[in-house]
């Protein structure tokens, strides 16, 4: 056993990390993923970037303490606008809002490449990450839970094929999440299905139009989480 501790968050985001990839952790903070990817032998090297230097700083304390600084490159960026391209096989992009990752996604042309994997592990709005793989022509290959405390937080695993698939409602909240059974997966997805409820709640008392698209949301949702589990209990 390496030196290196995961959380129960990051230990879920490094496991869908490809073997033998070159990791590129954007939002890095303190660097912790890519020295324990290095250090267990997952990866042969990485990239380590945050877009503030102060977390930089730690990552270089971090990866230099461990031994792996020539295994390392630190880089001062905003999401991935100074990672080379070609310099990396799997993208992680973890502990940020879900909105931000898909405009960092969005804002980066060389993302659109079939040989890439990305690994996201949106802290809110993952409906709208999910929405942008849906419109962008990424597959979502597998998404995972994890908890720590009362928190839960879900990754997802995804990669580019340009194929515009057409998704049922259901889909931007729930993705692959549906495909596990465990236990953490079914409360994460209870509560998406109150927050949903919760917000349409929200429109039908403030009467707003909105209220009947979101009801369609609700009901697919529903369904879908129905067809998953219904007998599986």
């Amino acid at each position: 056993m390496g030196k290196i501790k995961l959380d129960s968050r990051l230990s879920a985001v490094a496991s869908m990390v490809r073997s033998g990839s070159r990791v590129a952790d954007i939002g890095t903070d303190h660097g912790y993923l890519t020295a324990w990817l290095i250090e267990n032998g997952v990866c042969p090297c990485g990239i380590a970037a945050d877009i503030n230097k102060g977390p930089l700083k730690n990552a270089e304390k971090t990866v230099v303490d461990a031994g792996m600084a020539d295994k390392v490159e630190l880089i001062l960026s905003d999401g991935l606008k100074n990672i080379p391209e070609n310099s990396c096989d799997d993208i992680v992009l973890a502990g940020m809002g879900g909105n931000l990752i898909a405009d960092i996604l969005a804002s980066c042309p060389w993302i659109y490449d079939e040989k890439l994997h990305i690994v996201a592990q949106p802290m809110s709005h993952g409906e709208v990450l999910r929405e942008f793989f849906v419109k962008n022509g990424f597959e979502i290959l597998s998404e995972k839970t994890a908890a720590d405390g009362k928190r839960l937080y879900c990754v997802i695993s995804a990669v580019y094929t340009g194929t515009l698939t057409e998704r049922e409602p259901s889909y931007i909240y729930l993705g692959k999440l549906t495909e596990n059974s465990d236990e953490i997966t079914r409360k994460y997805i209870t509560k998406i299905l109150t927050a949903l409820e919760k917000k349409h709640s929200a429109l039908v008392s403030a009467d707003k139009a909105e209220a009947n698209e979101l009801e369609k949301i609700i009901i697919s949702v529903k369904n879908k989480i129905a067809e998953a589990y219904d007998g599986n209990s």
